[in-house]
């Protein structure tokens, strides 16, 4: 395999101490060298729970009883900003401010904060202030935003559990642009800090900024990926491979900033408006450059990128490799980056880092950009490889240069797309925090009219004409599920309210099979007119799982009562962006056993995976997997893993007869198994990967063994219910 050419970062990733760090072989052999060994050390294909078992409450040093959204609105908003804009604006001595403004740096951190989020499963983003823990804090990407936080830690400190550092990163980014002349769209707070590191796959590569495993031979990024090289958070800014091909990096531009929810116009807009402030940094060599902060030495205290090479900040700063600033006024908005962008040819120029960028042919300008450091030294603009795409792709240029010639058109469009990237993975518009948000509601917020709430009396009275309407337990489940389900607490979006499974595209979706939900939202919507309720669609197709699933517990002899919470609106397609919505399809849901060709992982990954944006435990997901089976509410009617002779019932009969030793099971294909009789041989049963797999691994085998024994099935009831509800109305409010 050729050789890749990486950006000159890859110097600062690949020194001795990031290479034992980051996946060399010798640290794959010495990593547990005299510690205890996970069992993936010994069996990495096992099922890993760990997801499920992630952000434990008991990490937080507040009380359970801590209330965030409370403790934000007790902030002034305009004093907190003021305390930042001070911040930003005296430099320090230990990391002195370009030009005396640490806007550029800001604006930085807050884009990188929320840079990581990708559509295919809602991970990454601002939302927890994951920037603080590895493996993020030390990505080649994020290099020296640790000083950032640093020098906001005094505003951080003042006020204390008020204001989260997942807010705070990306109010720094608000308050650096308005004091570098832009007027923001507004800003909300409401992000809860995680106080321990999300474990995210971001790649198959060990090493950082390697990205040879993550495209297919189409050049498809490898789902759900967004970045194209492991260590950044969009693409290699000299091009692809460090190619400086701008036509190509255009290419990755788009495929990147579309999996972080950006269309074309988004993407020219925050380009050109994030380069029209700061600098780059490559003022000394890789070489001078120590480890990242997961490896620095313990009295770094956390800080990594330590430069030994002349001051080792200032005029020296080593981040990226490649060095300048894009405007003759970096600390001031203006519309100069389109301007020099169009009005000049450019050239090859390599930095004092090794980085290639573009200066302009015409030597004159060549002193037209005041040195961040040096009194009196001046340079010339510079262009990265990655902004020439803007130029040279025919779309791109298209809209460059319409905001070019339409300034105004160019700051509402990075308003809007500034407040999307930072905003985009914080929720539902009712999470939004704080007398700065923008009165304007958009389409890529999912809005939902308020609904009506409905008495408990009346709720019977409905949930008695439900089950009087001949639909069947299994349907009125599946419904149900297909409503809820599509619910992640990654960015919080889907979920039973709005009832958009009644809307394309997810009417549409197979797994949800479009006849049968046809036919059951067509009976649910007569009931609700004919008894002149005014419950909504939303509310009515939980309900009606509710009412299923006590009949159900009923007819096997059990009374339960499923709990129900009424208010959920009902969203129309006007409020629907189908593209954009497109993306919560699951190509597999182990709880409905279902499993497609589009699914990136295997049959139990993507099992765990599900549940894990469900936001479920270990034991949630195993009450609700038995309890979909032997409720029937397999996708498509299909029997697999329903292994009851009374489907339709609440039973725990699931577990019972997966734990049975008179059945024995072998592989018919990949990801199908029949059970037959030890003594006849006549096969009973027939299950897939995510049905054996919670009889095959240990822990799972243990939960499943506590819901088959003769006294579990009323705590597999209990159980199942409880997470029943929890998915029921996850995300909605």
């Amino acid at each position: 395999m050729q050789k890749q050419k990486f950006p000159p970062l890859a110097a600062i990733a690949l020194s001795a101490a990031i290479a034992t760090t980051f996946g060399a072989s010798a640290f794959a052999e010495n990593m547990f060298s005299g510690k205890a060994k996970p069992n993936s050390f010994w069996w990495p294909n096992q099922v890993d729970l760990s997801a499920l078992r992630d952000h434990d409450r008991q990490s937080s040093p507040y009380s359970e009883d801590f209330d965030y959204a409370a403790a934000f609105e007790n902030v002034d908003l305009d004093q907190l900003k003021a305390d930042i804009e001070a911040a930003l604006t005296t430099s320090q001595d230990w990391w002195p401010a370009d030009w005396g403004h640490y806007g550029g740096l800001m604006i930085r951190m807050a884009w990188h904060s929320a840079g990581t989020y990708r559509i295919h499963d809602g991970r990454g983003g601002a939302d927890g202030g994951q920037q603080r823990f590895e493996p993020l804090g030390s990505w080649p990407d994020n290099a020296n935003l640790d000083k950032a936080r640093r020098l906001l830690w005094p505003v951080k400190q003042k006020y204390g559990r008020n204001v989260s550092w997942a807010d705070l990163m990306i109010l720094a980014g608000n308050v650096a642009l308005e004091s570098m002349g832009f007027k923001t769209l507004g800003f909300a707070g409401g992000r809860e800090d995680d106080w321990e590191a999300d474990l995210v796959y971001w790649g198959p590569e060990t090493e950082m900024l390697g990205n040879d495993k993550r495209f297919n031979k189409e050049g498809k990024l490898e789902k759900p990926l967004a970045a194209v090289h492991m260590g950044l958070i969009y693409v290699n800014p000299e091009g692809r491979n460090g190619n400086m091909d701008p036509k190509m990096a255009a290419e990755d531009i788009r495929q990147s900033f579309y999996r972080m929810a950006m269309n074309d116009e988004e993407i020219v807009a925050l380009i050109a408006g994030g380069h029209t402030l700061g600098k780059m940094h490559g003022g000394s060599k890789g070489s001078c450059v120590g480890p990242e902060p997961a490896a620095a030495p313990i009295e770094q205290q956390g800080l990594g990128w330590k430069n030994k090479c002349g001051k080792g900040h200032s005029e020296d700063t080593m981040t990226s490799g490649l060095e300048g600033a894009w405007t003759q006024t970096p600390t001031r908005w203006s519309i100069l980056y389109l301007d020099n962008l169009f009005r000049n040819e450019w050239k090859k120029h390599t930095s004092p880092g090794g980085g290639e960028v573009w200066v302009p042919v015409n030597e004159a300008l060549h002193k037209s950009v005041p040195d961040a450091h040096v009194e009196g030294k001046r340079n010339p603009p510079v262009m990265l490889t990655t902004d020439l795409a803007l130029k040279e792709d025919p779309a791109f240029r298209k809209i460059a240069e319409r905001f070019w010639k339409n300034p105004s058109q160019f700051d509402e469009a990075f308003a809007k797309a500034w407040f999307k990237l930072t905003h985009r993975d914080l929720g539902p518009k009712t999470r939004y925090l704080g007398d700065n948000v923008p009165t304007e509601t958009f389409l890529w917020q999912d809005p939902v009219p308020a609904g009506e709430k409905i008495g408990k009396r009346e709720a019977r009275k409905l949930k008695a004409k439900v089950l009087d309407s001949g639909l069947t337990v299994s349907e009125l489940v599946r419904t149900a599920w297909a409503s809820a389900s599509t619910y992640r607490y990654t960015d919080m979006r889907g979920g039973s309210n709005g009832a958009r499974v009644r809307l394309a595209p997810q009417k549409d979706w197979p797994v949800n099979n479009p006849d049968e939900l046809a036919k059951v939202l067509a009976t649910l919507q007569k009931i609700k007119e004919d008894s002149r309720s005014d419950i909504s669609m939303a509310d009515l197709i939980v309900l009606g799982g509710a009412a299923a699933i006590e009949k159900a517990a009923k007819d096997a002899g059990h009374k339960v009562d499923v709990p129900f919470d009424s208010g959920r609106g009902d969203a129309t397609q006007s409020m629907t962006d189908v593209q954009s919505f497109a993306v919560l399809e699951p190509k597999a849901d182990g709880f409905r056993n279902y499993y497609s060709d589009g699914a990136y992982y295997k049959p139990a990954e993507m099992l765990i995976e599900k549940a894990d944006l469900l936001g479920l435990t270990v034991p949630e997901m195993t009450a609700l997997i038995g309890g979909m089976r032997v409720l029937d509410a397999n996708a498509n009617g299909s029997k697999h893993g329903v292994l009851t002779e009374r489907p339709g019932q609440l039973s725990n009969d699931f577990f019972v007869n997966l734990v049975d030793m008179s059945t024995q099971w072998k592989a018919k294909s990949d990801n199908l198994y029949e059970g037959a009789s030890r003594d006849t041989g006549k096969i009973k049963w027939t299950a897939t990967t995510v049905d054996l797999v919670f009889g095959s691994n240990s822990e799972l085998r243990a939960i499943a063994e506590a819901y088959a024994a003769k006294d579990g099935d009323k705590l597999f009831i209990k159980d199942f219910v409880n997470a029943w509800h929890k998915v029921m109305n996850a995300g909605r409010f």
